[in-house]
């Protein structure tokens, strides 16, 4: 057989899109649940039928040839038409379903929140597959989206995206968290005046241009706040809180697991904070699938069942 007719599987397709995203054979064995030799082997396949090295070393890495990016883009459309016949025009089964789903959120969603999505996931389509992603300030959700590598992100902005789809998911009032014996725990003395006067701990933005919820209320005021220690993840912030003078600003769902685990006490934000709004994003190629409209209402029906406590509840710290 020439090697101009020789075979493509789907499997060489994907990882031929893999290899152009990610630039290593040993992310994409990663990403793809293979070995490396396994993704050595099919980069060689690749390189064969299509007389092309598809990746080449230079001084800042691995990169794509032209021939690459080319091959990669019919790829998608290939492996798109080909997604859409297996899935089938007008139906979904959730029971019967084999597919596989990525969800793209950080982690200031309290974690019953995935816990209760698992829950009806696995309920719903035991057969299916759930990969959660993590968002950083370096991933690009809005091209994952658009490429197909995202079905859905959730995440809290101030003003979303108006080149994406979207749905409310949840809106929550804010709270300070912070140690039961912090001076500002007391009733009635979180003033934004002290608000502004305290020690903050603060997360890291996941999206370059993302300002927070707090931050953007705080600019419209003219004010800033002191952030003394910044990090990554929104679940380590309340166990740094424990035994000193930090505050963390946090979605009132969120500061409950805390509270009942850890010495902490929660209070309402200062007057004329907003609520925090979280948004569920996704692309105009999925919005009329119906596995993605099933996957949608899932998280749209976990979402409305988290409970909004009373303040005694919230405000109660943990006992010893």
């Amino acid at each position: 057989m020439s090697r101009s007719h020789a075979p493509v599987d789907t499997y060489l397709l994907r990882v031929l899109v893999a290899l152009v995203a990610e630039r290593s054979v040993s992310r994409v064995a990663v990403r793809m649940n293979q070995t490396q030799p396994a993704i050595s082997t099919a980069l060689r396949r690749l390189r064969e039928v299509f007389a092309d090295p598809i990746l080449v070393r230079e001084r800042s890495g691995m990169v794509p040839t032209e021939r690459a990016l080319q091959l990669r883009d019919r790829a998608r459309g290939a492996l798109l038409e080909i997604d859409r016949m297996l899935s089938g025009p007008e139906q979904f089964e959730p029971a019967s379903s084999a597919m596989t789903f990525h969800l793209a959120l950080p982690d200031y969603l309290a974690m019953s929140f995935l816990a209760d999505v698992t829950t009806r996931f696995r309920a719903e389509a035991p057969h299916a597959r759930l990969v959660v992603h993590p968002l950083s300030v370096t991933y690009d959700y809005e091209r994952a989206l658009a490429q197909g590598e995202l079905d859905i992100v959730i995440g809290n902005w101030p003003q979303p995206p108006d080149r994406l789809h979207l749905s409310l998911l949840l809106e929550d009032d804010l709270m300070c968290l912070m140690g039961k014996n912090n001076p500002l725990a007391a009733k009635g003395a979180m003033t934004m005046e002290r608000y502004i006067a305290a020690r903050h701990v603060v997360p890291t933005p996941y999206a370059a241009s993302q300002r927070g919820v707090v931050e953007t209320h705080l600019a419209t005021l003219r004010q800033t706040r002191e952030a003394c220690i910044a990090v990554p993840y929104f679940t380590v912030a309340p166990h740094l809180l424990v035994g000193t003078d930090l505050v963390f600003t946090t979605a009132r769902h969120f500061a409950i697991q805390f509270v009942h685990t850890l010495p902490l006490v929660a209070v309402p934000a200062p007057q004329g904070f907003p609520r925090m709004r979280f948004y569920q994003l996704w692309h105009d190629r999925s919005q009329h699938e119906p596995a993605h409209r099933w996957l949608r209402g899932i998280l749209a029906a976990v979402a409305s069942g988290l409970a909004r406590p009373d303040a005694a509840e919230v405000a109660a710290p943990a006992s010893a």
